[in-house]
This record gives structure tokens, sequence and C-alpha cells, in this order.
């Protein structure tokens, strides 16, 4: 399972703390490419979760649908 948090009383520049967070990013996509079970959840949503998380999935899926057709003009 994977958790995450932010502090609210961070002292950093946001430069440095996005620059963490892309790290951060990188490494955990290089692991779920790696090892795609270790990634996903398989516990229960709460409340409005899952309406949430398929709207969000094909709000990805078309942007990146509209993606790829810009490149194949």
């Amino acid at each position: 399972m994977l958790v995450s948090g932010c502090s609210m009383f961070g002292s950093d520049k946001p430069q440095a703390q996005s620059q963490r967070q892309t790290s951060s990013a990188s490494k955990v996509t290089a692991e779920c490419k790696a090892n795609r079970k270790k990634c996903l959840y398989e516990g229960a949503y709460e409340s409005g979760e899952r309406d949430y998380a398929e709207d969000e999935a094909r709000r990805l899926n078309l942007a990146e649908v509209e993606r790829l057709r810009r490149m194949g003009r």
C-alpha cells in the first residue's frame, strides 16, 4: 500500500518541494512498472471515491486520446 502525506509546517521553498515530489513520483512509477501488484489497492472505497476514480480515469483517458490525435496530425 502506498501512503503519502504532506506537512502544513514545511519550510521548504516550493521549487525544492516540487523537485522532491517529482523524484518521489518517478520512483513510485518505476516501482509500479516493475511490480504492478505492489501498487494496486484492493481495499474498500470510501463514500463517493469510486465515482471520483471512474470520472478521473475517464477524464485522463479522453485527454490522452486528444493528445494522441494532435500528435497524429
